[in-house]
C-alpha cells in the first residue's frame, strides 16, 4: 500500500484534506515578503493536511507519520515570514489550530494549548486581570505554539524582552514523532531546545508562560521633526522604567505614507512613533515626547483600543498591526518592489549607528525601529524597508550592515542555521535526534541535515 494511503488508514477519522485549494492554504505562509523565497517556495505543497481535534489525535498523526516515514510539517497560524511552516518535501501538514484551549491560569502564570491564538488567550485572561507579556503584530492569527517555534519578539518586548530570554517560557510539552510517541515536558533552560526551531524537533502540545498584570493600554501616534529625534525619544521612553508601555515603534519619515489609513495621521515629511502606554501615564508620555520635538497626532483610549482589538470595531485597526512585520506588509501592498531585513543594533553607540545607517543608504533603505529590552539593556531592532533590485545587491547591503556593526538575521533564507541575532544557545540538533529519530519533521530547514 502506498505510504499516503497507509497513513490515511492509520489516522482513522482525524479530519484530513488533500484538495488543491486546502493544500495551498495550509502549505504556505508570508514567505512572499522575500523576492528570493518567493521564487524558491511558491510551488511547495504538502500531500495531505490534517487537523487533529485533541491530543490523542495528534499522537495518532505522529505515530502514523513515523510508521509510514512521511515528512511532517507542523503549522500554527501560518504567519511566519520566511517559510518556517512550508513543507519542502511534501508529506503531512499538521494544523494545530483545533487545540486552542486554556489549560490553566493562576496568579502570574498560564498554560495554553499550542493552537490557541494569542488574541483569544488575551480575551480569556482579561476578566481575570492578566495578559500575555508579549505578542506579535499578528496577534489575531498567530498561535502561542507557533510564536514559540517560529517567532522572537513583539508588542511587550519593550518591557519584557524576547521569547528566548530566561524565564520568558516556563515549560512546554512536546510530542515525539516515533512509532510510539512520547510526551516530554521541558522546563527552564531546556525549553530552548524547541524555541525558534521551526518545529524540527517535536510537536508542541502546550506552552506555559508567565503572565503580566493587565494594563489599560492606550494607543498614540506621535510625529517628530526627523528620525534622529524620534529614535532618541524611543530610547528614552523604553528606558523610562516608571512609565508602563507595551509598544515603542519608530519610523523614518518616508514610511508613514506607505501605512494605509495611518498615513493621514502623520504630517508629510515627519518621522513617527507608534506607542502603547498605560493610560494613566499618557501625560508623562506627552511630556517626554515634547523634549524631542514630538507631538501626538492620534490618540485612542484603552477602552476603544480593546474594542478594536477584541471585537473588531473601529478604524483604523489596532495600532500594533502597523508595527513589527505588519509595516512590511502594508508597504508591500503599495510598492511591490519593497522587501525587508532584520537588523539588531548593539546597545553601545546604538543611536549613532542608526544615524550612520540612515545616512549611508539614502532611499534604498528606510529604517523602521522596534525598541526592546534584552538582558537588562535597551536595544532596538530594525525591520528596515529595502528597495529590492537584485539578489546580489541585497547581499551587498547585508554585508555592509554587518561590517558597520549592525547584526543582520537574514530573512531571505528558510534554513535554520543558528546564526544571527535569533541565535538560540541550546542543543537543538541533539534534541532532534531524541524527538524526531527518523528525521521526518520539517526536513530541509536545519543546516547540515
Amino acid at each position: 500500500m502506498p505510504p499516503l494511503d497507509e497513513f490515511r488508514k492509520q489516522i482513522g477519522d482525524v479530519p484530513a484534506h488533500d484538495d488543491a485549494a486546502t493544500l495551498k492554504l495550509k502549505s504556505l505562509d508570508f514567505y512572499w515578503f522575500s523576492p528570493i523565497l518567493k521564487r524558491q517556495l511558491a510551488d511547495c505543497r504538502g500531500d495531505i493536511a490534517v487537523r487533529p481535534r485533541n491530543r490523542d489525535e495528534v499522537l495518532a498523526v505522529a505515530a502514523a507519520a513515523a510508521r509510514t516515514r512521511l515528512p511532517l510539517t507542523v503549522r500554527g497560524g501560518g504567519t511566519g515570514n520566511y517559510g518556517q511552516a512550508i513543507p519542502l518535501s511534501g508529506g503531512v501538514v499538521l494544523d494545530m489550530g483545533a487545540l486552542d484551549g486554556v489549560v490553566s491560569v493562576s496568579p502570574g502564570v498560564g498554560t495554553f494549548e499550542a493552537g490557541a491564538t494569542m488574541l483569544e488567550i488575551d480575551k480569556a485572561l482579561a476578566p481575570q486581570g492578566w495578559e500575555l507579556r508579549f505578542h506579535p503584530s499578528t496577534r489575531k492569527q498567530a498561535t502561542i505554539g507557533g510564536f514559540v517555534a517560529g517567532g522572537a519578539a513583539g508588542a511587550g518586548s519593550c518591557t519584557w524582552g524576547q521569547i528566548a530570554d530566561p524565564g520568558a517560557v516556563l515549560a512546554v510539552e512536546v510530542a515525539t514523532v516515533e512509532e510510539n510517541p512520547r510526551v516530554l515536558r521541558l522546563e527552564g533552560p531546556d525549553v530552548l531546545k524547541v524555541l525558534h526551531a521551526y518545529g524540527i524537533n517535536g510537536i508542541l502540545l502546550s506552552v506555559t508562560v508567565p503572565l503580566a498584570p493587565r494594563h489599560p493600554w492606550a494607543e498614540r501616534i506621535l510625529a517628530f521633526p526627523d528620525l534622529a529625534r524620534a529614535a532618541r525619544f524611543g530610547q528614552a521612553l523604553t528606558e523610562a522604567e516608571g512609565i508602563a508601555k507595551k509598544l515603542v515603534s519608530v519610523f523614518d519619515p518616508r514610511i508613514p505614507p506607505k501605512l494605509g489609513r495611518l498615513s493621514a495621521y502623520v504630517p508629510e515629511g515627519r518621522a513617527a512613533a507608534i506607542v502603547m502606554v498605560s493610560e494613566p501615564q499618557a501625560g508623562a508620555l506627552i511630556d517626554m515626547a515634547a523634549r524631542f520635538g514630538g507631538e501626538v497626532t492620534f490618540a485612542r483610549s484603552a477602552e476603544e483600543a480593546d474594542r478594536v482589538a477584541f471585537e473588531g470595531l473601529g478604524s483604523p485597526g489596532p495600532l500594533y498591526e502597523y508595527t513589527w512585520n505588519h509595516t512590511t506588509l502594508h508597504a508591500l501592498k503599495r510598492e511591490p518592489d519593497i522587501t525587508y531585513l532584520q537588523v539588531r543594533f548593539p546597545p553601545d553607540g546604538m543611536l549613532e549607528l542608526v544615524d550612520t545607517v540612515a545616512a549611508t543608504f539614502g532611499d534604498e533603505l528606510l529604517l523602521h525601529l522596534e525598541f526592546q529590552r534584552r538582558f537588562g539593556r535597551v536595544v532596538c531592532s530594525a525591520l528596515p524597508l529595502v528597495r529590492y533590485t537584485s539578489d546580489a545587491r541585497l547581499d551587498e547591503v547585508i554585508a555592509t550592515l554587518d561590517a558597520m556593526g549592525a547584526a543582520v538575521s537574514n530573512p531571505h533564507t528558510f534554513v535554520l542555521d543558528n546564526a544571527g541575532w535569533k541565535r538560540v544557545d541550546a542543543p537543538q540538533p541533539e534534541f532532534k535526534r531524541v524527538a524526531d529519530p527518523h528525521g521526518l519533521m520539517n526536513p530541509g530547514k536545519l543546516a547540515g541535515t
